[in-house]
């Protein structure tokens, strides 16, 4: 089992590292050019930007059994088809069951987007979240 981590814009990195660390998995952080960064226990893969450019590389990296950490559903999508099983940065475990709603709102919310319309954007995080994705991440794990 590896993680793999989808880090463009991604709030728990640190978090991630530390717990693959303490588990002593390997740990990939996939990021384009404009967001790269490295960590201490985590190998840094870097592509060239471009859209979707992080997803596709991501892919075609991960194996069945391997842990994503991923807030796009397209991503968590392929990643489930590949048997890998993504985890959201809210703890969120994607499935074969949720991720279809998931889709559709993305879709939905895209349209009202490209209509004009407004929709509200993420709360700014808490705590709370990160302890969530913590517990979510160790119970996969042990798993």
């Amino acid at each position: 089992m590896k993680i793999f981590i989808d880090a463009d814009g991604c709030p728990v990195v640190d978090i991630t590292v530390r717990i693959a660390k303490k588990h002593s998995l390997e740990c990939y952080i996939i990021c384009d050019t404009a967001h790269e960064f490295q960590k201490d226990g985590a190998t840094t893969v870097v592509v060239e930007k471009g859209a979707d450019s992080v997803d596709f590389k991501l892919v075609n990296l991960v194996r069945a059994g391997d842990i994503v950490v991923t807030q796009d559903y397209g991503l968590a999508a392929m990643c489930l088809a590949r048997k890998a099983v993504p985890l959201s940065q809210n703890g969120l475990v994607f499935t074969d069951k949720n991720i279809e709603e998931l889709l559709f709102s993305r879709y939905v919310s895209k349209k009202i987007r490209n209509a004009g319309g407004r929709l509200k954007g993420p709360s700014k995080r808490t705590p709370e979240q990160d302890e969530h994705f913590r517990q979510a991440l160790e119970k996969l794990i042990e798993q």
